[in-house]
């Protein structure tokens, strides 16, 4: 019997078949071997002839699939190579529209006025989300509220804070902020003195204030590019 798909173009497309044009049911068909055991059997000089030329018909096509098999193999090589292609190339395009997106949400330099608090905040949470492996924040005041801030940061990615003193409140702080949510890791550090928020271990922000204390006074944001891992090597981190 042959395929459903040679049989719909049997079948009419406009009408229903009356028996006498067109098919309603699946035919059958003789297969090579099978065209052999007839010709055993049919001995008239048409019936010959016939099973002479379909037994013909059906070498070449043999013939021709075995004669073209490298090429079919080298086709779906260069198939393949074209889907690998063209896969890499979309994840090449949709890390550039993430970069250039990125930098256009979010700025190299940024001034915030006394009373900012909300902006300065959201500025801060679109740093957090915009990480996607790590987040390193060096900065001497550190409290709850500046932990909150990482509840925003993506499944996944890891948070280490440096800080002059781990006092026992921020401890306690810490120890109820980890049975709650991914964990996040605090270590002193007495050799900084300014606020730097590090991205990926790529981009260096440097705060003129407390990340807790944003938007309460005067202060700028500026952006560091390649100055990332210079950075972690001279704090020994």
């Amino acid at each position: 019997m042959i395929s459903q798909f040679v049989i719909s173009s049997l079948r009419s497309q406009f009408a229903t078949s009356n028996k006498r044009g067109g098919r309603r049911y699946q035919p059958y068909v003789f297969t090579e071997q099978g065209v052999a055991m007839l010709s055993g059997v049919l001995k008239s000089d048409v019936a010959i002839h016939m099973s002479i030329r379909i037994m013909s018909a059906f070498v070449s096509m043999r013939k021709a699939i075995q004669s073209n098999g490298l090429l079919f193999a080298r086709l779906d090589h260069v198939e393949q190579k074209q889907i690998e292609h063209k896969l890499d190339t979309d994840k090449k395009f949709e890390q550039v529209f993430d970069a250039l997106s990125f930098k256009d949400r979010i700025p190299d330099q940024k001034l915030f006025f006394e009373g900012q608090v909300f902006d300065a905040h959201k500025f801060v949470s679109d740093l957090i989300r915009s990480a996607k492996k790590e987040i390193i924040l060096i900065d001497n005041f550190v409290d709850d509220t500046v932990l909150h801030l990482f509840t925003k940061r993506r499944k996944g990615t890891q948070v280490i804070i440096y800080t002059k003193q781990i006092t026992p409140a921020l401890a306690l702080d810490i120890t109820k902020y980890n049975q709650q949510y991914p964990t996040i890791t605090v270590k002193e550090l007495s050799s900084a003195h300014d606020r730097f928020l590090i991205i990926d271990k790529s981009t260096t922000y440097h705060f003129g204030a407390s990340i807790k204390d944003l938007g309460k006074k005067l202060f700028a944001v500026s952006r560091f590019d390649r100055q990332a891992i210079s950075l972690l090597r001279k704090l020994s981190i």
